[in-house]
């Protein structure tokens, strides 16, 4: 974690820490790796309480946990919780979609494709932090246009909790791109403003992605202790 922030950090204000905190456990920090304060501080080049600010904050989030004379860690899930939260979020982003058909303009079109054509290159190269990264943002390039900003924020913030264990990087690359022949289905309805196409396009892929959590080992430290669950 350490390396990842020395290599793209932002500054040392308060509010460049976070981000930068935050964007470095969404590119795929292991659930469970510790977070040196000392270290992070030593980073910004600032002292131990602007770093623990950030930190308090990121534990709001669901981002990291903290146990006394253990320090800070990435947060884990359970099994059970990952399901969850990809059941919330096909919820939240069913509920998103429709509205933003009927908002979207050809500007969202060009983000939707932009976002769509970087993630069929991370597949294309066998990136899988790129590949999550670029999923995200497609995603969210389709149901931006919506306008929902509460709505938004409970379906992000669903989005963030499952990102540091990348678990499409235990997804044979078949399924990935199966995957993402859904993502081309889902984008040409968009463009269409077929809302009843993208709403029923985006259920399947919702419906596959479900399916493919399968795929993700449990015995790799990685999950917080839970009941071994078979995903429907």
């Amino acid at each position: 974690m350490v390396a990842k922030l020395e290599a793209d950090r932002g500054g040392s204000a308060q509010a460049a820490i976070l981000t930068e905190l935050r964007r470095c456990l969404l590119d795929g920090v292991p659930p469970g790796s510790a977070i040196p304060l000392d270290e992070v501080a030593a980073v910004f080049g600032v002292s131990r309480i602007p770093v623990r600010e950030a930190l308090k904050t990121l534990i709001g989030e669901g981002l990291v946990e903290h146990r006394p004379n253990f320090g800070y860690t990435v947060a884990k899930l359970t099994p059970e919780e990952l399901h969850e939260l990809y059941v919330v979020r096909g919820v939240l982003e069913a509920a998103a979609l429709g509205a933003a058909v009927s908002r979207a303009q050809p500007s969202h079109d060009d983000q939707a494709r932009a976002a769509h054509f970087a993630l069929a290159d991370a597949l294309a190269a066998g990136d899988v932090r790129a590949y999550h990264r670029e999923s995200r943002r497609f995603h969210l390039a389709l149901v931006r246009p919506s306008g929902m900003k509460r709505l938004l924020d409970m379906f992000e913030s669903a989005w963030n909790l499952t990102e540091p264990l990348q678990p499409m990087a235990h997804v044979p690359e078949a399924e990935r791109v199966t995957l993402h022949a859904d993502h081309e289905g889902m984008l040409a309805a968009f463009v269409a403003r077929d809302a009843a196409a993208l709403v029923e396009a985006a259920r399947t892929h919702h419906d596959r992605l479900r399916s493919s959590l399968a795929a993700v080992p449990r015995d790799t430290g990685l999950f917080a202790d839970g009941e071994d669950i078979r995903f429907p």
